[in-house]
C-alpha cells in the first residue's frame, strides 16, 4: 500500500534497532530504553519535590516549589537546549547526546511526577496522618510509613500515563542527534527521498500503537485498583451486613 509495507521490509531492523551492531543502538530499542531510564531515575526526584513541597519547612518548601514552576513554565526543547550547553561546563568534558536526553528527561518528568505524587498524598484522609502523628510517629516516619505507600499504589495508572508521555517526548531528543526512533526514521527518508509521507506515516503508526497499548494497560490498572478499594470498602462479613433485628417493645 503505497510503498509502506516495502520501505518496512527493507527498514525494519533500521527502525527497530538503529545502526547496531555496526553502530550505535538506536530505533524504537533506543527510545524505550530512554524513556524507562528517564522515569525510573526521575522518579525518586519527583518523591522528594513532593515532600519537599508538602514539609513544614520554608528552606525546603520554597526553593522545591521554584524549581517545579520553572521547569513546568518552559518547553521542554529550552530544557534540552539547556542541559546540553549546561552539562559539559559542569563536568568539564562534552557527554553524549543520548547523556544530554536522559539528565533532560529525569529533571523534567522529577518536576511532573512531582505533582503527581503530591496529589497522590494530598488525596487520602487526612486523619491517617493525624492518626500516625498521635502514635509518635514523626512527620518524615508518617510520610514513609503510612502515607507514601498507599498514595503510591493509588498513583500507578497516573505514573504510567506520565510514561506514555516521556515516551512522545523522546522525539526531540532528534535535534541533539539522538539515535531514536525519529532519527531513524529520518535517516530512511533522506536514504529514499522520494516517500517522506509513507516514512513519517510508519512513525507515527509505530508510536500510535506504543502508547495506545500502554495507555490500556493503564486504564486495566486504574480498574484493577478501583475494584480493590470497593472490595476493602465491603463488609468483613455476612454477619455484619445483617440488618439488626427489632427491638421488643417493653410490656
Amino acid at each position: 500500500m503505497f510503498g509502506i509495507f516495502d520501505i518496512l521490509r527493507d527498514n525494519w531492523l533500521l527502525l527497530l534497532v538503529g545502526q547496531y551492531p555496526n553502530g550505535p543502538l538506536g530505533g524504537i530499542v533506543a527510545t524505550l530504553i530512554l524513556s524507562v531510564l528517564g522515569i525510573v531515575l526521575a522518579f525518586p526526584v519527583s518523591v522528594l519535590l513532593a515532600l519537599a513541597r508538602l514539609s513544614p519547612w520554608r528552606a525546603l518548601r520554597w526553593p522545591a516549589t521554584v524549581l517545579v514552576y520553572i521547569v513546568r513554565g518552559v518547553p521542554l526543547l529550552m530544557v534540552i537546549l539547556w542541559v546540553y550547553f549546561l552539562v559539559p561546563i559542569l563536568i568539564g568534558h562534552d557527554v553524549s547526546g543520548f547523556t544530554t536526553m536522559l539528565c533532560t528527561l529525569v529533571i523534567y518528568e522529577g518536576a511532573y511526577l512531582s505533582e503527581v505524587v503530591r496529589a497522590g498524598i494530598q488525596a487520602l484522609p487526612k486523619g491517617q496522618a493525624e492518626a500516625a502523628r498521635a502514635l509518635g510517629h514523626s512527620h518524615l516516619g508518617t510520610m514513609a510509613y503510612v502515607i507514601l505507600p498507599q498514595a503510591l499504589y493509588n498513583m500507578l495508572p497516573s505514573m504510567l500515563s506520565q510514561f506514555i508521555s516521556t515516551i512522545k517526548e523522546t522525539t526531540l531528543g532528534y535535534v541533539i542527534n539522538v539515535q531514536e526512533l525519529t532519527f531513524a526514521a529520518n535517516q530512511i527518508n533522506n536514504q529514499l527521498l522520494t516517500k517522506p509521507f509513507q516514512v513519517f506515516f510508519i512513525l507515527a503508526m509505530t508510536y500510535y500503537v506504543v502508547c495506545f497499548s500502554l495507555t490500556q494497560l493503564a486504564q486495566w490498572l486504574e480498574r484493577r485498583i478501583a475494584h480493590k478499594r470497593l472490595g476493602s470498602a465491603t463488609p468483613a462479613s455476612t454477619e455484619d451486613s445483617l440488618p439488626l433485628p427489632p427491638v421488643a417493645a417493653n410490656p
